[in-house]
C-alpha cells in the first residue's frame, strides 16, 4: 500500500465530511471509498466512487481521519492533480464532482464527444 498525497488527488473538506457521513451508515467491513476510472465521458474516461471492502497491495490510500480514499495505479494516472469536492446547491441537486481533471494531450475534452445539452461541466 502506498500513501496517496493531497497533491496526487485532493479531497475537499466538504467532500470528506459527506464521505464520513456516508461511511457512518455502512455495514462493518468497509475499509474506505474507492475512486475508479471506467471507459466513457468526453475525455474517454469517466470517474466514480464506491465503498471498498479491501485495500490491495498496489493501491494508494489517502488517510483523512475517519475516511480512507483508495485509488489504484491505473486510476491515479488519470486523476493526478485533480480534486474531489461535494457540491450541494440546496435544491436537491447534490453530488460529488471531480475538478481539474487533466485532459489528454490529443483530442478529448468538452465539446468533442458530440453531446448536446452541456454534459461537460
Amino acid at each position: 500500500m502506498n500513501v496517496l498525497m493531497q497533491e496526487d488527488l485532493a479531497v475537499s473538506a466538504t467532500a470528506i465530511e459527506k464521505l464520513a457521513e456516508l461511511l457512518g451508515s455502512t455495514e462493518d467491513g468497509i475499509k474506505g471509498v474507492r475512486v475508479y476510472a471506467s471507459p466513457g465521458g468526453c475525455s474517454g474516461v469517466s470517474f466514480g466512487m464506491t465503498f471498498a471492502e479491501s485495500i490491495d497491495e498496489n493501491d494508494m490510500v489517502g488517510d483523512h481521519g475517519s475516511v480512507k480514499v483508495i485509488v489504484d495505479a491505473a486510476t491515479i494516472g488519470h486523476l493526478r492533480g485533480a480534486e474531489i469536492d461535494f457540491v450541494d446547491r440546496g435544491d436537491g441537486n447534490a453530488a460529488f464532482v471531480f475538478n481539474n481533471i487533466p485532459q489528454p494531450s490529443a483530442g478529448g475534452g468538452c465539446g468533442t464527444c458530440g453531446s448536446s445539452g452541456g454534459g461537460c461541466a
